[in-house]
């Protein structure tokens, strides 16, 4: 091994049979400064060309790598090097003015280590760091950092805080124009939601996100503005924030949805008549009907903290119950000796829960509930332990965890996607409305009153979303319409068809309004001439993108054998079929089977050309952002509602607030910083 290592690192002045190796060459600047060779012991060094010193490389297979390498040359510890710089800024002389004389063309010697360093950049990278990082913007002041920096690389000059903060700025404003510019030219419609920040003072901040579906099929989010308001539970402040917002990004004619959370109420923005005004003016679908979501996740969180607030008394025994067990090791033992002798056979563990995560709440319950008989054994034999729950309080945590288990798998199936499309609600949403009517009707008064105060909030979520959640799921090749009409004739008995009828009803109207914008023309298209009729396959679903053309008696090639006639009726045939709409072709069709890795952005991708209206009414509805939390963010507790902001953050001006803020969703979105692309390269978004 150690001839074979030395032997790879030999330069090719001394080994030019060597030229033949296959290994990827050395690409690091250093080794225009430095050669390898071959010392003893099956190590080699690297070699200085100028001052001829050597330094360690490798030893058997560990290489030491080229940071001290870089050193040397770079710091000026070579002193060859030193030298002829001195010599060099001799020759070149200065001018009166002391302004430097034009450098020779050429050098011997010239170090492009150094010639990578860019101030410019540099300084935007540090902007960068602190926008995605959340750093103070004071840290460019801080002695420490300066010190870092400067060893680090000691030509770079540290910029001042206001010169942070105008960089800051100006990378807001250019990720903005780009931003601008994809929405510009993106031809589909755009959801909002809106969230709610406040401060320590009466200040606070309305987000502004939009979440759309390009032309590839992909979804995205992108935070729009982060606006102050002085008052932001009054009236009128959503309805200004989202007129601004509209006008600013020019996305008046392409509002589809506003997503609101919890703490948002739809009475702001029909009191400042921005609802009317915008379908007044043809701007909203289905004259704003869809125009207000309410967030998903938020109801299940209010729901859940509501029925745990109902039994706050049992919980705080069940929590201290244990912590009393679990506080000493000897209890500890104690408690599963009791456990073992009554014969538990539970395999779940005590645990305590996290106050404002309702889902380790439900956890510390299921878990208490299967040791419900030890506790009460426990509470006979330690007379310092005297919280074991009662019977009674034992059946209410059972009929609320078994309620919980209702919200809580729901919003596990919801955080499973990592990009929810909206048809994955409505399965969620009708079973819980379900669940919840059913136990209203229950004969057990702890079932009923339990079901009957959590289907009271739930139920106004349903009758506020249920027509968008069910044109959604329409959308869902593998549903259609027949869940709609299998989950309502269950929810609303012998009036299901009046509702199944209402949704029916909507998603053609919403269709013809599709149907009456202008259609881009797709390549398989045009190559029919622009007049070929797009129609669909037999119901078997097979040949998904089979572009069909009707017979005309011109396109026939035996106009002469006297079946002129014959070849008419076959075109009427074919125009009577194609008179179908394509919604009509897609409801009629068979579903699609339901299977776990059915990709339904990647479905209506392949389906676009047979479907050219009904594809960009899907891709505008799948975009609808049913739930506003985010990708990684836990739908068990309160991130989707009141956030508040930071005393620091709460200092700065409302600009640099939102720039920061914004700034980092967008660059979040741009490829990895860790390894830059090409300084020529363009990086960009297509539609």
């Amino acid at each position: 091994m150690g001839d074979a290592s030395d032997t790879e690192h030999l330069t090719t002045e001394t080994t030019p049979t060597l030229q033949t190796n296959k290994r990827r060459r050395k690409k690091s600047l250093v080794w225009e400064h430095f050669t390898i060779e071959a010392a003893s012991g099956g190590c080699t060094r690297a070699c200085c060309k100028l001052c001829k010193q050597t330094f360690a490389y490798s030893s058997g297979s560990k290489v030491a790598g080229t940071s001290h390498l870089k050193r040397h040359i770079v710091l000026g510890s070579c002193p060859k090097l030193k030298m002829e710089k001195k010599q060099l800024a001799l020759t070149s002389g200065l001018k009166a003015d002391g302004e430097a004389t034009e450098q020779p063309l050429k050098r011997r010697y010239r170090s492009n280590l150094n010639a990578l360093f860019d101030h410019e950049l540099s300084c935007e990278n540090l902007a960068k760091m602190i926008i995605l990082h959340e750093y103070p913007l004071h840290m460019v002041e801080q002695p420490a950092v300066m010190a870092f920096v400067h060893s680090l690389q000691p030509r770079f000059k540290m910029p001042s805080y206001s010169e942070i903060d105008g960089e800051i700025l100006a990378i807001y404003h250019k990720e903005k124009q780009n931003l601008m510019q994809v929405f510009g030219t993106y031809t589909g419609r755009i959801s909002l939601t809106i969230g709610l920040w406040t401060t320590s003072q009466t200040l606070g901040y309305v987000c502004l996100t939009g979440q759309f579906i390009d032309s590839d099929w992909k979804l995205h989010r992108r935070m729009l503005n982060f606006m102050m308001v002085s008052s932001p539970h009054s009236e009128n402040a959503l309805s200004e924030v989202i007129g601004i917002s509209l006008s600013e990004w020019n996305m008046k004619s392409k509002l589809f949805t506003i997503t609101l959370d919890n703490n948002c109420s739809s009475h702001d923005i029909y009191s400042a008549n921005l609802r009317d005004y915008l379908s007044n003016k043809n701007m909203l679908v289905l004259k704003g009907q869809l125009f207000v979501v309410r967030c998903y996740a938020h109801i299940l969180n209010v729901i859940a903290q509501d029925v745990i607030a109902s039994i706050h008394g049992i919980i705080y025994n069940i929590r201290e119950s244990v912590k009393f067990v679990k506080v000493s090791p000897a209890r500890e033992e104690k408690f599963a000796d009791i456990a073992l002798q009554l014969e538990i056979p539970s395999t779940k563990s005590l645990s305590l829960d996290v106050a404002i995560q309702w889902n380790t709440t439900y956890h510390m319950l299921v878990a208490a509930l299967e040791y419900k008989q030890p506790f009460t054994v426990l509470e006979s034999l330690d007379e310092n332990y005297n919280e074991a729950p009662t019977p009674e309080d034992w059946k209410k945590v059972e009929i609320v965890c078994t309620y919980l288990k209702l919200l809580y798998d729901s919003a596990n199936v919801v955080m499973a996607t990592a990009d929810p499309t909206a048809n994955i609600f409505f399965q969620e949403a009708w079973k819980i409305q379900l669940e919840l009517t059913n136990g209203i009707a229950s004969e057990d008064v702890i079932v009923s009153t339990t079901a009957k105060d959590m289907h009271e909030k739930f139920d106004k979520y349903w009758r506020d979303c249920s027509l968008v959640l069910a044109i959604a799921v329409v959308m869902d090749p593998r549903f259609k319409m027949k869940l709609v009409e299998f989950s309502f004739s269950k929810l609303y008995g012998e009036d299901a068809a009046g509702y199944i009828k209402l949704v029916d009803d909507s998603i053609h109207e919403l269709y013809l309004e599709y149907v009456n914008q202008p259609l881009a023309l797709t390549p398989a298209y045009e190559q029919q001439g622009g007049e070929a009729n797009i129609i669909g396959e037999a119901d078997n679903g097979t040949n998904d993108n089979e572009v069909i053309r009707p017979l005309t008696p011109s396109t026939t090639t035996s106009a002469g054998d006297g079946l002129l006639d014959f070849d008419i009726y076959i075109s009427e045939m074919a125009v009577n079929h194609s008179s179908k709409s394509e919604l009509e072709q897609y409801l009629e069709e068979a579903l699609v089977p339901r299977i776990q890795e059915f990709d339904i952005l990647n479905w209506w991708k392949l389906n676009t050309i047979k479907y050219p209206t009904l594809s960009k009414m899907a891709r505008d509805v799948l975009s609808i952002p049913m739930s506003m939390v985010n990708s990684g963010s836990s739908i068990f507790g309160p991130g989707t509602g009141s956030r508040v902001l930071d005393e620091y953050r709460s200092s700065l001006r409302p600009e640099i607030v939102e720039a920061l803020f914004c700034a980092k969703d967008w660059l979040q979105c741009l490829p990895t910083m860790t390894e830059p692309p090409p300084s020529n390269a363009i990086v960009k978004m297509e539609f």
